[in-house]
């Protein structure tokens, strides 16, 4: 099988279930025999939704700078490392995008790395203009730009409406 036309979709919002749309998508996608590249930004990949995209033949998952906590916690030159070391990962990233090797790109959190200024917008612009016609590209994260906005297809906001934190502590199982 393979995607007519593919569009692009952003998941974003401060309410959870970001990386969970993307995830079911994920399963929905292969479960009908399209490839799947599902990359993870700044996230350990210890997550139960990880762990079971991993037994899918037809998912792929990347994990990139899975150490990264937030940049008001760096120096200088940690974040001129990480921003190196991402812009590195994001060529690959692009590579993998218009190799029409996958039907379907989750980049998920990318968001924050424009949030975080280790990726100019103008960059995530460009792939989304650029994608091949039959690629369906998934962007999620908090910190969603009007060009984004402007330039996807699809746009989903998770709003948080009430939450137990941080009485209640993230449980293995439910949030991850």
């Amino acid at each position: 099988m393979k995607l007519e036309k593919g569009i692009v979709q952003v998941y974003t919002g401060e309410g959870k279930g970001k990386t969970t749309a993307a995830c079911g998508l994920a399963i929905r996608a292969a479960g009908n025999g399209l490839k799947v590249c599902f990359f993870q930004f700044f996230k350990k990949p210890i997550s139960g939704e990880l762990k079971v995209l991993k037994r899918d033949k037809n998912i792929e998952i990347h994990s990139i700078l899975p150490s990264y906590q937030s940049s008001r916690h760096l120096s200088k030159g940690e974040f001129l490392s990480f921003k190196k070391k991402l812009m590195k990962e994001w060529k690959y990233v692009c590579k993998n995008v218009q190799s029409e090797k996958f039907d379907v790109v989750i980049l998920d959190e990318i968001l924050i790395a424009i949030r975080d200024k280790f990726l100019p917008e103008e960059e995530i612009i460009k792939l989304m203009k650029s994608k091949p016609e039959r690629v369906e590209l998934i962007i999620t994260g908090r910190g969603m730009t009007e060009n984004i906005e402007k330039n996807a297809d699809l746009v989903t906001e998770m709003r948080l409406i009430k939450h137990p934190f941080p009485e209640i502590k993230a449980r293995k199982g439910i949030e991850f």
